[in-house]
């Protein structure tokens, strides 16, 4: 009996270590990546010169390529990436439904279409874009709230109900564009998911913004942990259960809008990264909402390394390599799904 207690007691803090040591691994792995991507490029610029410019006696042509082009690309790319991570893991929670993501159930398409017709607007206002993608990505989360809770929806009627918005999202960002292509500069790139171009001027709000979501985020674990006892066990430990996913959803509609705002419609980092998390820190929400940031800005800042130096000086669209890993990934889930292996903890 005594060593039985003697081992219970010392899961929590086998587990607590574990989880420390990936997060430290986490934070080294992303230091690496965003050195790398600082580092590699078509142009001559290397690691020294990084260096060097980090110690501030880079030469006049690195500093100008590095603060003008690298810097805000990979700031774009770590903002991105942990915005987009994040409200997946708040999706997939609250919905209790793990083919849920931003792109999948249209959060992201409808941000699109909004920046694009404010674009069409108040081109030049100051912050209109973070605004607008802000209220696309809400109204596209209330509309699927609206479904999960007075539909009594199952999960694939959920996830098609997401697509069948993203059609009609995405039908209206192309009209907007035949009747006014020059509605938004670089908009094919904004269409798949680019950071090429991104300015640090362009990040400003939007990065306001994602830090703020990020930290109230971080704080809902324990809510979220509590929805996955169920409806009636969750009302009975005196949580107000369509108010909590309603203002959870609300969350994850300003991260994901504050990230489309910059960076276009870069799918599938909010279906990925909360599993591969849940994989291997396991299915504490307050652990997955604090790893999932720092595992979705690597995926987003490698990926984008990859998709702009694999075919140097020409580059691809960061969204086209998120969508060529994500779309498989998304099958696997849809197969694990139907032979009952995917649930609300997988």
């Amino acid at each position: 009996m005594r060593n039985n207690q003697t081992t219970n007691a010392a899961a929590p803090k086998h587990e607590g270590r574990r989880f420390r040591a990936m997060f430290l691994l986490s934070l080294v792995t992303l230091a690496a990546v965003m050195f790398a991507s600082l580092s590699l490029g078509s142009s001559t610029i290397g690691a020294t010169d990084v260096a060097a410019f980090v110690a501030g006696n880079a030469s006049d042509m690195a500093n100008n390529v590095l603060a003008n082009v690298r810097v805000p690309r990979v700031l774009g790319g770590v903002l991105a990436g942990a915005a987009l991570a994040e409200a997946g893991a708040l999706i997939q929670a609250t919905l209790n439904n793990p083919l849920a993501s931003p792109n999948i159930i249209g959060v992201n398409a409808g941000s699109g279409l909004f920046v694009l017709l404010f674009a069409c607007v108040a081109p030049h206002a100051l912050g209109i874009s973070a605004a607008a993608a802000f209220l696309g990505a809400l109204a596209s989360a209330l509309l699927v709230f609206f479904v999960s809770a007075y539909a009594g929806a199952s999960r694939l009627t959920i996830v098609l109900a997401g697509m069948a918005l993203t059609a009609i999202f995405t039908a209206g960002m192309n009209t907007v564009l035949i009747f006014n292509p020059d509605a938004y500069v670089n908009s094919s790139g904004f269409l798949v998911g680019s950071l090429s171009g991104v300015m640090v001027s362009e990040l400003a709000i939007p990065g306001i913004m994602i830090c703020a979501g990020l930290i109230l985020a971080m704080g809902q674990g324990t809510r979220l942990n509590i929805l996955s006892l169920g409806d009636e066990g969750a009302h009975a430990l005196g949580l107000n259960v369509n108010c909590t996913r309603l203002a959870l959803l609300s969350l994850a509609a300003l991260l994901a809008g504050a990230a489309v705002c910059f960076s276009g419609l870069i799918g599938f980092v909010g279906l990925i990264v909360p599993h591969v998390v849940r994989y291997v820190a396991g299915h504490d929400n307050r652990r997955v909402l604090v790893l999932s940031p720092i595992m979705g800005a690597i995926l987003v800042c490698a990926c984008d390394t990859i998709a702009r130096t694999l075919f140097a000086p020409f580059e691809i669209p960061v969204g086209i390599c998120m969508a060529l890993v994500g779309g498989p990934f998304f099958i696997y889930l849809i197969l694990r799904s139907r032979k009952g292996e995917v649930d609300g903890r997988a």
